[in-house]
C-alpha cells in the first residue's frame, strides 16, 4: 500500500526534520506544504534535504515567497522580516531559485495542495469555519490538504440535502495522535508544523496518508529542541524563534 508523507512548516528546523524522516519509516512520496524556511537556524540543509526526497510534491509557503522577493515585507511582523532577511542571506541564488520554481497550488488526482488555503495559496489562514466553508467552493477535489496556522485540524464538509455546498455545513476536529482516521470527502486536512507548532504540543507534527485507502494518520515526534534554540540563538535570531519551541505556540 503506498504511504505518503505529508509535512508542513518546517521553517529551518533541520533537527525537528530530521526526527520526523525517521519517524516516518520508508515512504513511496513526500508532500511539502510550504514554508520551507523562515524562523529557523538552518534553511538552507532544511532545502537541501527536502529537494532531494523520493516522489517530493512541494508547493510554496509565504515564507519562502518572502525570501524569492515575490511577497512584499510589510505583511510579515519585524521578528519575521529579520528572519526572512537572514534567511536570504544564507541562501545560494540557486537555492532562491528553487524555492521560486514551486507552485502555489497543485491537483494530484483526487487531492488539492495549498499552503495558506485553495482560494489564496500563499497566505490566507483557515482559522474560523465561515472562512473554510467559503473554501470549499475554491477547489473541486475530494480533499485539500493545507498546512500554513501550524496547527493539525480536520474540517468536513457536509452536504444537507445534496442540493450544493451552499446547503452544507462544516464539522472540525483535532486529530489525535497516532490514530488512523478515515478521511470523508469533502476535506480540508492540515498535518500540523514540523518546525514551529502552535497547538500548545512541542513535538513535531506531520501525516501519513494512504491513496488507496483515503486513511490519514496524524503524528507527533520529539526532537532535542534546546540545541535548536541555541542554534537560533547562535546565528542572532529573534529570541522569540528560539523561546516559543519550548512552549509550541
Amino acid at each position: 500500500m503506498t504511504r505518503i508523507l505529508v509535512l508542513s512548516d518546517i521553517h529551518g528546523n533541520l533537527d525537528a526534520l530530521e526526527a520526523v524522516l525517521r519517524d516516518a519509516g520508508k515512504v513511496d512520496a513526500v508532500w511539502c506544504l510550504g514554508d520551507v524556511v523562515g524562523y529557523g537556524p538552518q534553511p538552507r540543509e532544511c532545502l537541501q534535504r527536502i529537494a532531494n526526497l523520493p516522489g517530493l510534491i512541494c508547493v510554496q509557503g509565504n515564507h519562502d515567497a518572502a525570501v524569492t522577493g515575490k511577497l512584499d515585507l510589510y505583511a510579515f511582523n519585524r521578528e519575521a522580516i529579520l528572519s526572512i532577511q537572514w534567511t536570504r542571506a544564507q541562501l545560494s541564488e540557486r537555492d532562491v531559485e528553487w524555492l521560486a520554481s514551486l507552485p502555489e497550488k497543485v491537483e494530484w488526482e483526487e487531492i488539492t495542495l495549498a499552503h495558506g488555503s485553495p482560494r489564496n495559496p500563499i497566505w490566507e489562514y483557515l482559522l474560523d469555519l465561515n472562512t473554510v466553508q467559503v473554501n470549499f467552493s475554491y477547489f473541486n477535489t475530494r480533499f485539500c490538504l493545507v498546512g500554513h496556522t501550524h496547527i493539525p485540524v480536520l474540517y468536513t464538509y457536509f452536504d444537507r440535502n445534496g442540493n450544493g455546498k451552499e446547503e452544507g455545513y462544516v464539522d472540525w476536529m483535532i486529530p489525535p495522535s497516532n490514530h488512523i482516521i478515515q478521511l470523508v470527502p469533502r476535506s480540508i486536512v492540515n498535518p500540523g508544523s514540523v518546525g514551529q507548532p502552535r497547538d500548545r504540543d512541542v513535538r513535531a507534527a506531520y501525516a501519513i496518508y494512504l491513496p488507496e485507502s483515503q486513511q490519514w494518520e496524524l503524528r507527533r515526534v520529539e526532537y532535542d529542541i534546546r540545541t535548536v534554540q541555541q542554534k537560533i540563538l547562535a546565528a542572532g535570531l529573534p529570541s522569540r524563534h528560539a523561546s516559543r519551541l519550548e512552549e509550541g505556540w
